[in-house]
């Protein structure tokens, strides 16, 4: 293949261009195959792989130059192909084993078809002169001399050196340490320098591998080296001085690691497995099987080859595939595949080193299964030319018939499942086949029912064939075809009325005895001699009954059309016919009688309640009639009232409004209030007319301006009985006694709830307790106790004493202390006396009390009161002395106290 060297990349798809448009006008016509027109692509390089570095160009087939083509990499961290197939590193690294093979892989936009194709890089191999030297001389690298001052001058020194890389073969057997090269600086002979290295196998992981001596700079290698491990070593080099001053700037030395065969290929899988269709031509693409070997991909200890060794069965011929010696991939050689003979194949495939040679090379194997798919080249076919089932009549989703077949293709695929159709002997449709999907039989199944009396036979003609059409150059007959003989089996069937339901049309009113109609059954087994008898079913309002034998239908009741069992003037009843067939069949027939209505219920009015004011104005009543005929025995009516008792007419007056509406009025100006009974004749229209005399209960009222009654008999009127209303009285009773009861208990709680605000709570501390009451007395100056003067002053308001913000309850006030008027000794009936009695004769009773005296603290009420003072209910002794500690032990409830009173003197 040619390549254009540094022609720019826009170049190439109008090179391309021109080339396809030559060929076109040449009118030449190439066999075109879309793909990749190589199987591996090679790139040699001559150095590591630097970002950006284009590689290779790839080229794709595309025969129609209409496919839109998106190229992808194996590697996309390492490798990238443009639009034009140019593969760009994506990245610098140094080309290694796991870097020399990668593949990249082109697929259509529209149609996602997939190709790919494999790509090796590789080395320059190295010159014989640059290969590992044997030399009993180690090479000396000297440091490259500084800038340094001479006679005041400037000296410029070169170019710093590059250091060639030092080759060292991995597994060297040794002696160890083996000495590599000696650094040395020129300026050894006026110092005392001292040498080290730095770097990955040096003073870094792994370290160790290098060593160098300090005084003589001798660089040596303490243990065999393994490429396929580390195949480069990039070390640093230091001279100093004595006092580890830097006298020379640090030198890189590349130990490279050269190859040796020292690995055996190894193929990704030790088991592959790939297909092929049967009767495959010559040439086809079978599957590829690909080793990897960790030696050197560039030189030949990683250059391999493959080969089949064996095939397994050998026939139809020992060689029907073969393998690219390259690539890897497998291919067919021969022709003869049949899965029906030979299903599968098994190749071992062999991958030598050294670009295979078998003396020099490593060697490994694999095994490659190649499994032979069908392929649609055999048809069904019946096992028999007719087959032969039965059925009873009228039974559908039965199987008559099993039809088998015999296929040669690999079961359960779309070449071996078979598809039946009926092609004769079923006009009607009345049978179908379904494809069992184990068995892969057709099943014969009744879909329509099937009458003896009419069809005692069917001859039909079926057909099958494959899911799929057989493959293209088979000789044979896309399908079979076969005969199923079904025979039809007479069963007893059930008899049946005609028509059904049977109308006939009667007037109500018919007597007993009477005979309506005949109701028979046929039997439809024309072949079997069978006796048919009738019994009743169903007849809701027993009028009618049915001869057993001949089926004559006679009444045995009178026929009412306002009967509750008639609907829409029609009457249903069910009889049954039943045969003496084995096993015995029935059948029910519904006989409907539409009754014509004849004038046999007389008008009722309505409504039969109603109520008017005492006075005629301002209301009336308006009535109508119920009649349970109909039209023409039922409206218009005629409304009139009796010449008996004489009162009616007296009292009453009606007119009629319409063939079915009237009005009631009072006749007189003025009728008592009170129910009364105003009979009413009401005729209908029948021919003959029929009459009634009907009772409309009339309430009447007193009415207020709008003509809506006022007293308790609208109650009554309206529905409201006598224990209705008591009813609702006693609700009212209860409703009332319960309140009262509620308010009697907040009453009494509120009082027992001031009574026990007297009582001190133990858990509270007294010194800050305080009962605050609304009516105040005067100062404490006066020892004597006088009711009296607690009562609550006329004309001293008590907001006006307390001073504005929070203080202390027991605080003395710091405003001006009002001087309150003298009291009057005259009872109040705000006075508190009994109610502080009544305080201290619960505090006496409380058994948790104390058993002295409590100190109720009032609020400071200034001093200078007239009033008697509270002293004498404290205790007669004083405080002082008094021993309080025995309060410790009564419990939590006196700690409060026990600790204001029982500390001593604090």
């Amino acid at each position: 293949m040619c390549r254009i060297a540094g022609a720019p990349r826009t170049l190439l798809p109008l090179l391309a261009a021109l080339l396809q448009a030559s060929v076109e006008a040449s009118g030449e016509i190439a066999l075109c195959k879309t793909g990749f027109p190589e199987d591996v692509y090679s790139a040699v390089l001559s150095k590591d792989v630097h970002e950006g570095q284009p590689l290779l160009n790839v080229k794709f087939s595309n025969c129609n130059g209409k496919r839109k083509v998106q190229y992808e990499s194996s590697e996309p961290a390492d490798f990238k192909v443009d639009e034009d197939g140019m593969v760009y590193a994506v990245r610098s690294f140094p080309l290694s084993s796991e870097h020399a093979k990668f593949l990249i892989y082109a697929q259509d936009k529209e149609t996602q078809e997939k190709w790919q194709v494999a790509v090796k890089l590789s080395l320059k191999p190295t010159l014989p002169e640059e290969s590992v030297k044997e030399s009993t001389e180690v090479e000396e690298i000297v440091f490259p001399r500084q800038l340094g001052k001479h006679s005041g001058h400037l000296q410029r020194q070169k170019r710093d050196w590059v250091i060639p890389p030092i080759n060292l073969p991995e597994n060297s057997r040794g002696p160890f340490p083996q000495e590599l090269v000696r650094i040395r600086s020129d300026r050894d002979k006026n110092l005392s320098l001292r040498y080290s290295v730095t770097g990955p196998g040096a003073d870094q992981p792994p370290t160790g591998i290098f060593i160098i001596n300090p005084i003589s700079g001798q660089l040596s290698v303490t243990k065999p080296l393994d490429r396929e491990q580390i195949a480069r070593f990039h070390l640093r080099a230091h001279a100093v001085d004595i006092n580890g001053n830097q006298v020379e700037n640090p030198i890189d030395i590349v130990i490279n690691v050269i190859d040796m065969n020292d690995n055996r290929p190894e193929f990704l899988h030790q088991v592959w497995n790939g297909t092929v269709p049967e009767g495959s031509k010559p040439g086809t693409y079978v599957m590829t099987v690909t080793a990897i070997d960790a030696d050197d991909p560039n030189a030949l200890n990683g250059m391999l080859r493959y080969r089949i060794l064996s095939q397994a069965p050998s026939t139809p011929s020992p060689n029907m595939f073969t393998i690219n010696n390259e690539t890897g991939d497998i291919i067919t050689v021969a022709a003869g595949l049949d899965r029906e003979k030979v299903q599968q194949y098994t190749l071992i495939i062999q991958a030598t080193d050294m670009e295979g040679n078998p003396t020099y090379g490593l060697s490994n194997t694999a095994t490659a299964i190649i499994t032979v798919t069908d392929v649609n080249d055999n048809p069904p076919e019946f096992t028999a030319m007719t087959f032969y089932g039965e059925v009873p009549e009228n039974r559908v989703d039965v199987i008559v018939a099993n039809l088998t077949v015999t296929d040669k293709d690999q079961p359960h695929t779309p070449a071996w499942n078979a598809v039946y159709r009926i092609s004769g002997g079923d006009p009607t449709g009345r049978f179908a086949i379904q494809t069992d999907p184990n068995s892969n039989d057709g099943l014969v199944t009744v879909v329509k029912p099937i009458d003896f009396e009419t069809n005692r036979m069917f001859v039909l003609t079926v057909a099958a064939e494959n899911q799929v059409p057989l493959a293209k150059g088979i000789q044979h007959p896309p399908q079979s075809t076969a005969t199923v003989s079904v025979t039809v089996i007479d069963v007893n069937e059930n008899p049946y009325f005609a028509p059904n339901p049977k109308i006939i049309r009667q007037e109500e009113g018919l007597h007993a005895g009477t005979m309506l109609t005949t109701f028979t059954a046929q039997d439809p087994d024309r072949y079997m001699q069978q006796n048919i008898r009738y019994t009743k079913l169903s007849d809701p309002a027993n009028w009618l009954k049915i001869d057993p034998v001949n089926g004559q239908i006679t009444t045995i009741a009178i026929l009412d059309r306002e009967s509750p069992n008639v609907k829409n003037n029609i009457y249903n009843a069910t009889f049954l016919a039943s045969d003496n067939g084995i096993p015995p069949m029935s059948g029910t027939g519904t006989l409907q009688i539409y009754l014509l209505d004849i004038n046999d219920n007389a008008p009722q009015v309505l409504p039969q309640e109603a109520e008017t004011c005492e006075t005629p104005d301002p209301n009336s009543i308006n009535i109508t009639a119920l009649d349970y005929d109909i039209d023409p025995n039922a409206g218009p009516f005629a409304f009139d009232l009796p010449l008996s008792p004489v009162n009616i007419k007296r009292n009453w007056t009606i007119t009629r409004l319409n063939g079915d509406f009237a009005q009631l009025n009072l006749k007189i100006k003025f009728l008592e209030a009170g129910i009364y009974e105003v009979p009413i004749i009401i005729t209908d229209s029948g021919n003959p007319p029929k009459s009634n005399i009907s009772i409309l209960r009339v309430k009447v009222c007193q009415c207020d301006s709008n003509g809506d009654c006022t007293d308790v008999d609208r109650i009554v009127g309206a529905g409201l009985g006598t224990g209705a209303i008591i009813a609702i009285l006693l609700c009212i009773i209860i409703l009332l006694i319960l309140v009262l009861m509620f308010v009697v208990w907040m009453k009494r709680r509120d009082k027992e709830r001031q009574a026990k605000q007297l009582l001190i709570d133990p858990e509270d501390d007294v010194r800050d307790n305080i009962l605050k009451y609304d009516e105040e007395g005067g100062g404490e100056e006066d020892q004597d106790y006088d009711l009296s003067q607690l009562q609550q002053p006329d004309t001293v308001e008590p907001d006006a004493i307390k001073p504005v913000g929070i203080r202390r309850m027991d605080e003395r006030p710091i405003h001006a202390e009002p001087q309150y008027p003298v009291r009057s000794a005259a009872p109040h009936p705000g006075d508190i006396g009994d109610f502080i009695n009544e305080g201290l004769k619960a505090a006496d009773n409380d058994p948790t009390a104390p058993p002295y005296d409590s100190l109720l603290v009032f609020d400071y009420e200034g001093s200078g009161s007239t009033a008697g003072s509270l002293s004498s209910l404290n205790s007669s002794s004083s405080g002082g002395e008094q021993d309080y500690d025995y309060l410790n032990d009564w419990g939590p409830r006196f700690k409060k106290l026990a600790d204001m009173y029982g500390g001593g003197d604090d």
